[in-house]
């Protein structure tokens, strides 16, 4: 690793500099049975029907409101990686976003809502599906399985700013005894919390403020999603000439521009800005993929199976469905499935247009 890349991998906090280990894979690996939730990430956590979701932040500071949220990677990456579990009938109510947010649904059925008051339209999706929400338009989602359902996130840029709620989840978290004050810090009045003098409440949008955030098109809306039986693998991907044995397919799912790696736009575009790809990455049995190295942050999301990722040290780690890895820049990793069945990936890289890797 490049000396000029250190900063990289500096992220200061309010207990000051934590910097991770470049070279050590463990140190980046979040499993799923070790992500610590948050109970009371949002305004709306206390409002019936929403109040028993899980909001999770794995990279980068994410978007909560409560200061006490748990980040298990603070370091910069370009995005942010978060995740919500909820429970059958749960639902996220309706805000807006500033920079790009994107979902793709690891277990459960969910149902994306548009509009204020989550009328105008809706879509249905399931494991594997991928949606980009467009900024500025109100959106929520509810798990309509039976069954708790996870949903893996992405956040666009290093700070995704604050969530825009619709006006009615200003009325029903007061109710409940929360208030928003400016800035996004949640106060919680029914565990006895006291707004302090000197801070002013966040009002509720506008009129003329919601009428900006309407909701685009049915055709434009149906642009941002990327069903899971509707990927093609791409043979001009530059990560197939490090196949070793087996086979591997790597599938654009949310590529904004065409890429230096091989890859043209689509089949999520976008007409707002990601900052980053997303791949899916298929395995078969006994696959493998030799060392390589990348010039931008790469975060796997394990769908499905088992995937070893080793490093140039002989230091390994071994994902399991709904792990989460952070690769970063100049490492050099190789991926293998050591096991008789196929094994999915999702994979997040900075930018529009990421290089090809090279060898490492």
């Amino acid at each position: 690793m490049a000396d000029g890349l250190q900063d990289e991998y500096t992220h200061k906090t309010n207990v000051g500099v934590t910097v991770l280990s470049q070279s050590s894979l463990s140190s980046r690996l979040v499993r799923y049975s070790d992500l610590k939730p948050c109970l009371n990430a949002f305004v709306d956590t206390r409002t019936p029907g929403s109040d028993t979701k899980e909001n999770f932040t794995i990279v980068g500071p994410g978007v909560s409101e409560n200061p006490d949220q748990h980040v298990h990677i603070p370091e910069p990456h370009g995005f942010n990686i978060g995740g919500a579990r909820q429970p059958p009938g749960c639902l996220n109510s309706q805000h807006s976003h500033n920079t790009a947010e994107v979902f793709v649904v690891h277990s459960g059925q969910w149902r994306f809502l548009y509009g204020v008051d989550a009328d105008d339209a809706y879509v249905e999706m399931g494991p594997g599906d991928t949606i980009s929400i467009p900024t500025k338009m109100f959106r929520g989602f509810e798990n309509t399985g039976d069954s708790t359902g996870f949903l893996f996130a992405v956040l666009g840029g290093d700070d995704p700013g604050k969530v825009t709620w619709a006006p009615s989840v200003f009325e029903l978290a007061e109710q409940y005894g929360l208030v928003l004050l400016e800035g996004g810090r949640l106060v919680d009045i029914a565990a006895g919390d006291t707004v302090p003098s000197d801070a002013k409440r966040q009002q509720p949008p506008s009129q003329s403020e919601v009428e900006a955030l309407k909701t685009p098109s049915p055709d434009d809306l149906a642009a941002c999603v990327a069903f899971a039986n509707n990927l093609e693998g791409n043979e001009a991907s530059s990560l197939l000439a490090f196949v070793q044995s087996g086979s591997v397919s790597e599938a654009a799912v949310i590529t904004p521009a065409n890429t230096a790696d091989g890859f043209t736009a689509g089949p999520i575009k976008g007409w707002w800005k990601h900052d980053f790809n997303v791949r899916r990455v298929t395995l078969s049995a006994n696959a493998s993929i030799s060392l390589h190295t990348r010039l931008e942050a790469e975060v796997v999301f394990l769908q499905s199976g088992s995937l070893t990722v080793a490093n140039s040290d002989g230091e390994q780690v071994t994902m399991g469905a709904g792990d989460t890895l952070s690769l970063p820049i100049g490492m050099a990793r190789s991926w293998s499935n050591s096991s008789e069945t196929p094994t999915v990936a999702f994979v997040v890289r900075g930018g529009d247009s990421p290089q090809a890797p090279t060898a490492g």
